[in-house]
């Protein structure tokens, strides 16, 4: 007589020589969790007494409009019974009224869509076909009033007289209605040495992890089956919890910055246009402030311009260009448009503050900060994204300063080389555009860089060159995992979580 594990023997009593099990109806029959019984099942397989076949299909399930469905009928099916009361042809402006739905566009799609009616420009006409369907069900809702009671395979459901075949050709495009998934079906059955070992006879036995000095002094040691471990199994694979990959990116982008020798700072993501464009010497009839560019704040709309002083140098230097040599945009400079209030546009808002709070050099200054735009949304774009803008306030910064101190920070970012070209923007002078290549992508623009024009740093009270830089973090993302695609680092996918490496 053999001794088995309690699941084991559940296995081997319930399998006949030359007849296989599902696994599933013996879980149902003996009243046992199935992932015990694959356990068991898996256990007698790798000893040669079960053979372990699947087999794959599809399990269908009603939504809850399937299940409305179900029970109240597809809705072209009530439409088509209310055509036919009206004498079989209809408006379709009449077709609300009729149904009791103030929407039909459905159920014209489906009439038409059937053959059940023909449509011209304004009338839908009962068809021959239409006329042989009202007293018939089609096999789709034979398969949706099957459904109403539970989940059911395809086999299953052809057992039952359905044409499923059919019934999902017709259901083409109803993805509101059904759900399907694969489900996995084992059969098991004897081989023959499982066939022999049943033959010369077996019992259940109780299966213990451990031997504990309950068994010892009780000598129930001598009546338990004491599982085996198998040492040289792999283990499954750990995934420990970690900083998810934009806030390690984020950091290190602080790190990058500080050990260049630079000081952080940050200002309110809901800001001032005066600080958000009037203070960058943009226009206030600049594009970029409409609304199709900018979200402004309904309640409240207006908040507080800074020190009077420098509020009417700014407004100068817009309207005549103040005492920075320039001639400024010509035009009456408006405090109630500069106090208008919006999500900040560019972190260079946070820049531009540390400037007028002390403008004296040399300073170095970095800001990393959320942003809003009204973008449209693509592989590079968001209308909400994290930038990282900065400031060289020194009597000896320069082009050259400039493009330096980037290279080294896209270099220090995973970029293998860094290239600039002329571009440009309304409050630098000269401008440039810096590029990085992202494999699968190409060069792309990381950000936007040149050396402020006097408009802008001189009613601050800075009279020192001051060169500065702004670009979206999420790009540096791209650039330090290789991903072609910026909304990947906002999906929540979790095997692409999982996988990304802590470090480079």
């Amino acid at each position: 007589m053999t001794r088995l594990p309690e699941v084991e023997y559940r296995v081997l009593a319930a399998l006949e020589p030359g007849r296989s099990l599902v696994l599933a109806e013996l879980a149902a029959a003996s009243r046992v969790d199935q992932s015990l019984l694959t356990a068991g099942a898996v256990a007698l397989s790798q000893r040669g007494l079960v053979a372990i076949a699947e087999q794959s299909q599809h399990e269908l399930s009603l939504t809850e409009d399937g299940q409305r469905a179900a029970a109240g009928g597809l809705p072209e099916r009530a439409a088509l019974a209310a055509i036919r009361s009206a004498g079989g042809t209809v408006a379709f402006a009449g077709l609300p009224g009729l149904t009791g739905r103030p929407d039909t566009r459905a159920e014209v799609k489906w009439l038409t869509k059937k053959g059940w009616c023909s449509r011209d420009a304004t009338t839908l006409t009962l068809t021959d076909h239409g006329r042989a369907a009202a007293d018939v069900k089609g096999a789709d809702e034979v398969l949706v009033e099957k459904l109403a009671g539970g989940p059911m395979t395809e086999a299953e459901l052809a057992a039952a007289g359905v044409d499923v075949r059919s019934a999902l050709e017709l259901l083409r495009g109803r993805d509101e209605l059904l759900r399907r998934r694969r489900r996995t079906s084992r059969l098991l059955s004897l081989t023959d040495a499982g066939a022999a070992l049943k033959a010369g006879g077996i019992e259940p036995a109780q299966e213990v992890t451990q031997l504990t000095p309950e068994l010892i002094a009780t000598g129930r040691w001598r009546d338990v089956i004491i599982k085996r471990y198998d040492v040289t199994l792999a283990t499954g694979r750990q995934y420990p919890g970690k900083a998810h990959p934009l806030q390690r990116v984020i950091q290190e982008t602080r790190r990058a910055f500080l050990e260049m020798g630079f000081e952080e700072t940050a200002s309110p993501v809901v800001e001032t246009a005066f600080w958000d464009f009037d203070a960058l010497f943009q226009p206030q009839d600049h594009p970029a402030r409409e609304m199709q560019d900018t979200f402004y704040l309904a309640v409240p709309a207006a908040g507080r311009l800074p020190d009077a002083e420098l509020v009417r140098r700014v407004a100068r230097t817009h309207e005549d260009g103040g005492d920075t040599g320039s001639t400024g945009w010509r035009y009456r400079w408006d405090a109630a448009t500069a106090r208008k209030l919006v999500l900040r546009t560019h972190t260079t808002a946070a820049t531009i503050r540390a400037v007028a709070q002390n403008p004296g050099p040399p300073r170095k200054v970095f800001s990393v900060g959320k942003v809003f735009r009204r973008e449209n949304v693509d592989q590079t774009h968001l209308p909400e994204f994290i930038q990282i803008d900065g400031i060289i306030i020194d009597e000896g910064a320069s082009l050259a300063t400039l493009f330096g101190t980037l290279s080294e920070f896209y270099l220090r970012m995973g970029a293998k080389e860094v290239r600039f070209r002329p571009s440009f923007f309304p409050y630098t002078e000269p401008s440039a555009e810096a590029f990085a290549f992202i494999e699968g992508l190409g060069w792309v623009e990381m950000c936007g860089c040149g050396v402020f024009r006097p408009e802008v740093t001189r009613p601050l009270g800075c009279r020192t060159p001051v060169i500065a830089w702004g670009g979206g973090l999420e790009r540096v993302a791209m650039l330090r995992f290789g991903l072609d695609d910026i909304r990947k680092l906002y999906w929540a996918d979790i095997n692409w979580l999982r996988e990304t490496k802590l470090c480079r």
